[in-house]
């Protein structure tokens, strides 16, 4: 092993280690190392830069702006109400029309997106229904990632290794080539989670609140005490506040700084800042409470609301929103969303530790927003928060329906028969829905997630790095010295299996982008055909049921459904053994050595 190759696989290591801590984001580490490369002169300017360039990264971009178009048509709303006539049939029915929905959507258009705009519906189902959402948030994630797999335009990794092989000068994929082998794993997904995983799955219902939102159980919110509160100098026990037992406090903060544990005989002084959860049922009843006024950017106060018609609602941080990482207080929330305050944030570990407005935000936190119908459509029209409740159905724009779902439709079309590239097909489709008018042209920069696209850059030069330096090579060799005596076939469920141990932990992109060029490496070495190897690195690479990190999906469900780390080790992980099992067997099958 040359130093170079030493050098590759060091850094390489050490983008992983910092994938797996979070540290930075996952595209700032990806073009972190594409730059150090190129600093190093492992790989030159044009080498380094060349991810920009990728078909993969293109066609992704342009999948995004699609994508949008079709949300905006409405047509996913019409979906919701489907569902909601399904709840009433029985829980079995509802989750399986729900994963069939997610699925089969998630095929065609971004699998991220299409949760997105399910969630909301699928927590009113619930509310509607009496059906804890940690029974259905579940299954809508891994419907939608089961989906993803099943056409090359389900997710950015199914594209990004059809990419990899034509660099390397293999076939790229065919539109429906995964078709057969996707649908094989969503049917057998769906059959675990409508009888196994439906036990498995935890029916951890928050309180629920028939008001106007959806209540998704307690936030940590602050009070603050004046000297008008008639119980100044009383022990908490006596406290009114405190006495449903629904109103808890956890710390208070006095005057002079400092925090101080809550026990039954701790008094209440004026000025002190006190932090409880509560629920949305009970917020109202303290603003009334003379002395008590709910903290938030600004104080909840007559003059820190823009009128009386304001309503309380939620929205989840998604997980490539700027505001992860941020306070509420360094963006001025209030400012930047139109008049919008944030009163409270679900409560998690670590948010004792600093004031609400001054606590960082982390993908998939629940806002609770206080603010009126007019002001809340700039939450709406976000990128970056989802409205999960009050969010209003738009109205069908069946013109619309037909020119975006025609444009789609040829799109594959012209894809699926080889007339042109799907690098191209996309672009022209994207392009011909901004001339359209299906979608502006800011709405489609817009809708682009630039983050995906850096980190797909990025990570593409990881893999050309271990090309270039024979890294790929004795990677694959070491695979082939542990498993190579026992064949092909146990060779390819070796890269599957940790192709989806590592995707648990870290960007599926990235896992794709490390295993895609060692694939090719051992099957040369095997002298055998890639095609097997790839397709295992590219379903494996989706398939992220055991941790709340390893999809994006994942993230999203994971406060709203009231979910823990251990749900979905619990879920998860017969899920991914199952499908260990089928790909070990049924890949060489539908895609022979």
């Amino acid at each position: 092993m040359t130093f170079e190759t030493e050098l590759v696989l060091g850094i390489i290591s050490l983008a992983v280690i910092l994938f797996f801590t979070e540290k930075f984001t996952v595209d700032t580490v990806a073009i972190g190392v594409m730059v150090l490369f190129m600093l190093l002169g492992i790989l030159d300017l044009k080498e380094g830069l060349a991810g920009f360039a990728n078909s993969a990264t293109i066609t992704v971009a342009a999948m995004f702006v699609i994508s949008q178009a079709i949300f905006k048509t409405g047509i996913l709303d019409q979906v919701s109400l489907y569902l909601g006539n399904q709840a009433k049939k029985s829980d079995t029915r509802l989750i399986l029309s729900l994963m069939l929905t997610s699925g089969i959507l998630s095929a065609f258009i971004n699998d991220t997106a299409v949760v997105a705009l399910l969630m909301p519906a699928v927590i009113q189902i619930s509310q509607k229904n009496q059906i804890p959402p940690s029974k259905l948030l579940m299954p809508l994630s891994f419907g939608a990632l089961m989906g993803g797999i099943c056409t090359l335009l389900g997710t950015s990794t199914n594209i990004l290794v059809s990419g990899i092989a034509e660099k390397a000068g293999l076939p790229a994929f065919g539109v429906f080539e995964m078709s057969a082998m996707g649908l094989v794993f969503l049917a057998a997904g769906i059959l675990y989670m409508v009888t196994v995983g439906r036990w498995l799955l935890p029916s951890r219902n928050p309180n629920v609140d028939l008001g106007d939102s959806y209540d998704l159980g307690s936030y940590l919110v602050e009070v603050s005490i004046t000297e008008d509160y008639e119980q100044l100098h009383e022990p908490v026990i006596k406290q009114k506040i405190f006495k449903d037992g629904e109103t808890k406090a956890l710390q208070i903060v006095r005057e002079d700084g400092s925090r101080i544990k809550v026990y039954p005989n701790t008094v209440v002084l004026q000025g002190d800042v006190i932090r409880i959860t509560a629920d949305q049922k009970n917020l109202d009843r303290l603003k009334k409470i003379n002395g008590v006024k709910i903290k938030a950017e600004l104080d909840w106060t007559p003059e820190t609301t823009a009128s009386e018609d304001e309503k309380i609602f939620e929205a989840i941080v998604t997980p490539n929103s700027f505001l992860v990482n941020e306070s509420i207080k360094s963006i001025s929330f209030r400012k930047l969303f139109e008049q919008v305050l944030v009163i409270g944030i679900r409560h998690r570990k670590g948010l004792l530790d600093k004031l609400i407005a001054s606590s960082s935000l982390k993908a998939g936190d629940v806002l609770l927003l206080r603010a009126n119908e007019e002001s809340i459509q700039s939450i709406q029209r976000s990128e970056d928060l989802l409205l999960i409740s009050g969010r209003k159905i738009g109205n069908l724009n069946k013109l619309q329906v037909i020119l975006t779902l025609g444009i789609l439709a040829l799109v594959i079309g012209l894809a699926a028969f080889g007339v042109f590239p799907i690098t191209l097909s996309a672009t022209a489709g994207a392009l011909v829905m901004v001339m359209l008018r299906a979608i502006t042209p800011d709405e489609a920069y817009k809708a682009i997630d630039w983050k995906v696209i850096f980190m797909l850059a990025g990570v593409l030069s990881m893999g050309a790095a271990l090309e270039k330096t024979g890294g790929a090579t004795v990677i694959g060799e070491g695979v082939l010295q542990l498993f190579g005596e026992y064949g092909p076939q146990i060779v390819l469920s070796a890269i599957f299996g940790l192709t989806f141990l590592l995707t648990n932990v870290m960007s599926n992109n990235a896992t794709a982008a490390l295993l895609a060029p060692i694939a090719i490496s051992i099957a040369a070495t095997l002298d055998v055909e890639a095609r097997p190897f790839l397709m295992a690195v590219t379903f494996a690479a989706s398939l992220s049921f055991m941790t709340p990190m390893g999809y994006q999906t994942n993230t999203m469900i994971y406060n709203p459904g009231n979910y823990r780390f251990t749900d979905y080790v619990k879920v998860g992980t017969p899920l991914n053994i199952l499908f260990w099992i089928i790909a070990s067997i049924c890949i060489p099958i539908f895609f022979p050595f």
